[in-house]
């Protein structure tokens, strides 16, 4: 063995850690340190980490396309119009995807197909896509060939590097709240929006317009022009998770202005079907068709649980989840 034998190897020892800790870095998981918390993960960097070529294009596409949806594929869309209401991805999963807690596409694309409970079948990613198309922008499905329809997947990919299939990473969902042992309470609610967020959505819920009529600064959070019924953003507990960590605008999930309580009570009054109407959903299909699958706030019965819709609607929630998980039906909220 030679003399310089033992240093190579400590050195290409040495060499290997190193390397395996910048991976690490450049791709953040969620992997715990015990006793420590998850990382957030962060995402690929749209100004350094592009790829070459098409690929880097298209990824480029998708997240413009994502980032401001109305004016290729909204109701007066350059491309084409697929959306009805001029909503934007970007209305609900903030800054095309890329906020913490702020419904990202973290690991969106690792997950799909996944079995979704609303259409009792299982669902691809591009199908899930027409999904929010369809009921939150109130739209018509794109066809899932369509180059439009490539990009946005293609970016969403690219988002999940280091994201293990089937997994997730921290940053990914929403982040939890504390749930109320009484019902949520609209008219404390209606307090709140009034003097946290009424000044960007407005007194009548409807929203800011942009001076282009195509897009909204700020968009409605009711009415005909607002995310349908059937929208994930219409549970109370889901929004709420969305407002704690998101809202008023400025604030992140490292630091939120609202309480659980606040964050919950402004929710129902929102949602409050007796207060604002909504668009119904034209896709004429029956939601939840399997009643189990039915979320623990979702708005409307029948259910599979003995509790009334008005219980799923505002809580109290605790029972019906300990009543669920002792009858191994969906505890999602």
């Amino acid at each position: 063995m030679s003399p310089h034998q033992p240093i190579r190897t400590l050195l290409l020892i040495v060499l290997y850690v190193f390397c395996a800790m910048a991976e690490g870095y450049a791709t953040p998981t969620s992997t715990q340190v015990e006793g420590q918390p998850h990382a957030v993960y962060v995402p690929p960097s749209m100004e350094r980490d592009l790829p070459p070529g098409k690929l880097g294009e298209t990824i480029r596409y998708g997240h413009e396309l994502l980032l401001r949806f109305p004016y290729y594929l909204g109701p007066k869309g350059s491309v084409g119009q697929y959306g009805g209401n001029g909503l934007s991805c970007n209305s609900c999963h903030l800054n095309a995807g890329r906020v913490p807690y702020g419904l990202s596409y973290f690991s969106v694309h690792a997950r799909y197909p996944q079995y979704r409970g609303r259409e009792a079948k299982i669902l691809t990613l591009s199908q899930r896509i027409n999904n929010c198309i369809e009921r939150p922008m109130s739209g018509k499905p794109m066809p899932l060939d369509s180059p439009e329809m490539i990009a946005m997947v293609t970016y969403m990919k690219w988002m999940a590097q280091g994201v293990p299939i089937g997994g997730r990473v921290e940053g990914d969902g929403l982040k939890e709240i504390k749930l109320l042992s009484r019902p949520a309470d609209p008219k404390r609610g209606k307090l709140i929006y009034e003097e946290r967020c009424a000044s960007c959505h407005q007194s009548n819920g409807q929203g800011v317009m942009n001076p282009d009529g195509i897009s909204y600064l700020y968009p409605p959070v009711w009415g005909v022009m607002s995310y349908q019924p059937g929208s994930s953003m219409h549970r109370v507990l889901k929004a709420a998770q969305f407002i704690k960590y998101n809202m008023p605008r400025g604030v992140t999930w490292e630091n939120p202005q609202l309480s659980d309580e606040d964050a919950i009570d402004v929710a129902a009054y929102i949602n409050d079907d007796e207060l604002h109407p909504r668009k119904t959903s034209s896709q004429g299909s029956v939601e939840y068709p399997i009643r189990r699958d039915k979320p623990v706030s979702y708005h409307k019965g029948p259910f599979a649980d003995p509790f009334e819709d008005k219980q799923h609607k505002f809580g109290p929630w605790p029972a019906i989840i300990e009543w669920r998980r002792e009858h191994k039906h969906t505890t999602t909220y």
